[in-house]
Order: C-alpha cells, then sequence, then structure tokens
C-alpha cells in the first residue's frame, strides 16, 4: 500500500482568527485530507508577530485567543492534534511540541505556504516547497519594483502557484517576477456551504465582506499607479440599488472614511460591521448562507491588469448556491460566465446581471452551486499542487 502524503500547511490563523482567513486555512486542510493526505498546520509569529483579537479589537503579542479559536474549530473538524503555533518571542509551542514539530516538517513531502506569511528557516524543509500567491498583481509588481525582502522569502520555495490564473500568459501584462507561476484556484468544500435553500423575497439581500480602504498598498508599475483601494473600484456602482431596486449590503468598514459612508448610504446601500460578522467563521457562513447572492468590485490592479484573479469569499458563495455578480478582473477568461457567476465592467452590465438574475433566481442558484464544484471544489482544485510536488 503506497504510503499517504505528508502535507504541511503553513498559514494565517491564530494572529488574525477571522471568518475568511480560519475558511481559507479550513478548505486547503481539509481537501488534502479528503485526498488522502496526513495535514498538519504551521503558523508562527517569526514574520508577523502581532495578532489581532475580535473580541477587544486590538492587536498584540498576546496569542491566547486565536490558539484557542484553532484548536476549537479544528478540532470541529476532526483535525484536533494537527496544528502546531509557535510563539517565537517567548519560543513557547502551542499544539505540538518544538520535537514534534522538528520530526513533521523532516518527515513532510510537501509544504504549502499560504501567502507567505510565515518564514519556515528554523525547520528542515522537504523537497517540494509551494508559495501560495493569493494577491496576484500584488506579488508581481512587488518583484518588478526590486523587493528585495519578497524574493528572498520565495527564494525559500521552488513551486509557485498563483490565484492569478492569467499571469505568464498573454492575457495579462502583468510580468511574472523570473517565477514560473502556476494557475491555482482558491479551494472550497462545497458541501460545508450546501443545505439552506436560497432566500427568494425581494428583501433578501445581495452581500459581500471586506476591507474597504488600504492605502500604503498601492503601487506603481511602469510608470503607471494601481490601486490597492476597493473604495476606489466602489464609486462606478454607487448608483446600483436605484438601478436595480436590489437591497445590497456592503459588510465593510466604510465608516473610517465618513464622507464615503455618507455617499454610501445616500445611494441605498446597506452597511454593517465586518467584524461582527467574521469575529466567528460560523456566523461568517451563515452570513454568506443568508445571503441573496454577492455583489463586489474587485481591486483596481486586478481589474486592469487582468490577472484573472477570483476571490475566496466569491468561491464560498457559489458553493452556497447564491449568485455572484464581480468586476471582472479576466477570469472569464478560465471560468463559465453569464450563469450563476457574472463577470462586470460597469455599471450597466452590473445592472444587466441583475436583471438576469430575478428573471430566473432558481436557475442562477443552481449554476452558481455547479460552477463551485466544477471549478472550485478543493478535491479537484489541489490534486495540481500535489502532482508538482511529485506526490
Amino acid at each position: 500500500m503506497t504510503r499517504r502524503s505528508r502535507v504541511i500547511v503553513a498559514g494565517y490563523f491564530v494572529r488574525f482568527p477571522i471568518g475568511g482567513y480560519v475558511w481559507q486555512a479550513l478548505h486547503y486542510l481539509l481537501g488534502f485530507a479528503r485526498l488522502g493526505c496526513e495535514v498538519l498546520f504551521y503558523e508562527d509569529s517569526a514574520y508577523y508577530p502581532l495578532a489581532f483579537d475580535p473580541q477587544s479589537g486590538s492587536s498584540g503579542e498576546d496569542y491566547a485567543f486565536g490558539v484557542e479559536r484553532l484548536d476549537e474549530v479544528l478540532g470541529e473538524f476532526g483535525l484536533r492534534g494537527r496544528w502546531v503555533f509557535w510563539d517565537v518571542r517567548r519560543n513557547e509551542f502551542h499544539g505540538l511540541s518544538r520535537e514534534e514539530t522538528h520530526r513533521r516538517f523532516a518527515d513532510a513531502d510537501v509544504l504549502v505556504n499560504l501567502a507567505g506569511v510565515n518564514r519556515l528557516g528554523e525547520w528542515r524543509l522537504p523537497s517540494a516547497r509551494i508559495y501560495l500567491d493569493i494577491d496576484p498583481a500584488f506579488t508581481q509588481i512587488r518583484l518588478e519594483n526590486g523587493d528585495v525582502q519578497l524574493r528572498e522569502l520565495l527564494a525559500e520555495h521552488n513551486l509557485f502557484f498563483t490565484f492569478g490564473e492569467n499571469v505568464g500568459t498573454p492575457r495579462s501584462p502583468l510580468p511574472t517576477g523570473g517565477f514560473e507561476w502556476r494557475p491555482s484556484r482558491p479551494p472550497v468544500v462545497c458541501d460545508l456551504w450546501d443545505g439552506v435553500p436560497p432566500p427568494v423575497s425581494r428583501e433578501a439581500a445581495f452581500t459581500t465582506i471586506g476591507k474597504w480602504d488600504t492605502v500604503d498598498r498601492d503601487l506603481e508599475f511602469c510608470g503607471v499607479r494601481y490601486h490597492w483601494r476597493k473604495s476606489l473600484a466602489w464609486r462606478k456602482f454607487l448608483d446600483l440599488p436605484m438601478q436595480t431596486g436590489e437591497t445590497l449590503e456592503l459588510a465593510m468598514d466604510v465608516e473610517q472614511i465618513p464622507e464615503d459612508l455618507e455617499a454610501v448610504t445616500a445611494r441605498g446601500w446597506v452597511v454593517r460591521s465586518p467584524l461582527a460578522i467574521s469575529a466567528d467563521p460560523f456566523a461568517y457562513r451563515r452570513y454568506v448562507q443568508d445571503s441573496k447572492g454577492e455583489f463586489s468590485a474587485a481591486k483596481d490592479m486586478n481589474v486592469r491588469l487582468r490577472s484573472g484573479w477570483f476571490s475566496d469569499r466569491s468561491a464560498c458563495y457559489l458553493a452556497a448556491g447564491r449568485p455572484v455578480v464581480v468586476e471582472d478582473t479576466g477570469f472569464g477568461d478560465v471560468l463559465q460566465t453569464g450563469r450563476g457567476l457574472f463577470a462586470v465592467r460597469g455599471l450597466e452590465d452590473a445592472v444587466e446581471a441583475f436583471s438576469a438574475i430575478r428573471a430566473d433566481y432558481a436557475a442562477h442558484a443552481a449554476a452558481a452551486r455547479a460552477i463551485a464544484r466544477e471549478s472550485f471544489e478543493a478535491t479537484r482544485v489541489l490534486p495540481p499542487l500535489l502532482d508538482a510536488a511529485g506526490c
């Protein structure tokens, strides 16, 4: 009998135990487990020491809440005892001991480092070391602009995957930075999102969840400034509630820019606290399931440079059988759109998408679910990573 492949997933959970990040780690762990792999979740505080505590709303080097939440959530899904968090400053290990962590790294077949939020020089690394880029365009532009720290981080790996499925192809002008980027998608364990009938009432809301504005991540590429801030991307869609008659809700921290909050609510948008929804991963899932669908704008750099990026959040809406209308980043080059999933470039496109969904909501909900199972199911998305690693 062939030995089960041993996979370490390095991620961001204890330091940011918030809905979307929790589910991201879970989908990789459970997906690999369903493929028959032995899985271990690894995280440390060496690279990014600050941890966010959703109960107090503060950040610091107290990891107690995140460690407790990690143990609780992984235990809920049969993964208790398959994790380690290393508090580097105090040199304390939670979950597995230092000795057991060394053994697990030495025995592993493949490491999957999600977004590079962990530095792994302490350990004897497996021969296959995958860097998973979840922020395409941002990553490649930083490389092009000579980011030495990022290049050093990538040098710790030998296989490179990105959610930007157009990177390295004629479909996008983005540079590769000298790396061979293989396409990947956010995996979802679809049955974890199913089972709740979609709401069909006129009052049910199309929603989204996220951060409204992040100024310090804007970048220049070839003399052109590209924005990370979604606050700018939303401006072209502000009249959507009035144009469609739909209830549209933003679980985003719009209030950080008071004039934006005033403009958004004046146009008919409902605004909710993202933290109230995301502090509990199961509340996050219920929010998605209680939604009629998703509408969201995308980051300027992904839109204009057509990276092909697709959100792991949107994949969850699809898995729940909720139609998704999102701004086009070039993902329509590789995904089926027009039924259950719509790639829109402006207000007029979005209005037409909502009109189509309203005409046959049940069909679009079923199509959304089918797209998730065909294109995002973890047991379909993750085998290419194992194949590249020789597992």
